[in-house]
């Protein structure tokens, strides 16, 4: 495999599959098999799960929610998919940490650094959910973070889309995807991938981003290898 420690960011939009809401079971399963093929070829996962299929934090504030509180409400989401996440990992054979960046000792570890680390040494997978613990700061923002804490090689973003495209390829035939970006051309040309805070951390730390089709049978497998799927953007 290409890298030795990757983390896997996967939107909860990602997990409710064509679903209008909640978590597809299908989905669980395939990406259980594909995660189980790159920890059984020594490659350290973590994973920073989103809670977009449950409750966003930003749709709650523009409903006039205040926008911390709509924040916390989309953290919690998150620990439910992480939740949902580690039973499909587990029993796909995976053994699998949930850690919290808000404290629920009763269903999962609190965020320990340290902890995180030995877990994926000895082989285990790692699931980050709440976040980051703060209000406006997005799951985009904490994979980044989480990346440079435990000195992860890539962060591999996971979508609905096979790449970075100039416009949204959903409403322009004429969108042109990326093979290859820099920070800067991401922040400059103001693309959407991640949010900007994203970006510049990983700009600052060095860490490539991969994005790729998250729908494609062993694409998570194909990407830790590092065969040329999606768009790479690195310094």
């Amino acid at each position: 495999m290409a890298y030795a420690r990757a983390l896997l960011k996967l939107s909860g939009e990602a997990l409710m599959g064509d679903q209008g809401y909640g978590i597809d079971p299908a989905i669980v399963q395939a990406i259980a098999r594909d995660v189980a093929g790159v920890v059984a070829s020594g490659t350290q996962l973590a994973i920073v799960v989103g809670g977009g299929n449950i409750f966003r934090g930003l749709k709650g504030s523009a409903a006039g929610m205040d926008r911390a509180t709509a924040d916390y409400v989309g953290m919690l989401a998150t620990v439910m998919n992480a939740i949902t996440l580690q039973d499909g990992l587990e029993r796909a054979g995976i053994p699998t940490r949930v850690q919290t960046a808000i404290e629920m000792q009763e269903v999962a570890e609190p965020y320990i650094r340290r902890r995180a680390i030995r877990h994926l040494e000895k082989g285990r997978v790692v699931v980050f959910g709440a976040g980051c613990g703060n209000p406006f700061f997005t799951t985009d923002t904490t994979a980044a973070l989480r990346a440079a804490e435990i000195g992860a090689d890539v962060v591999f973003k996971a979508t609905k889309v096979d790449g970075v495209y100039d416009k949204d390829p959903h409403k322009h035939a004429d969108a042109v995807r990326y093979d290859a970006l820099t920070f800067q051309q991401v922040l400059s040309g103001e693309l959407a991938v991640m949010d900007s805070t994203a970006i510049a951390l990983c700009k600052d730390n060095n860490i490539p981003i991969v994005v790729f089709n998250l729908f494609e049978a062993g694409n998570i497998g194909r990407a830790v290898a590092g065969e040329p799927i999606g768009s790479r953007i690195s310094n």
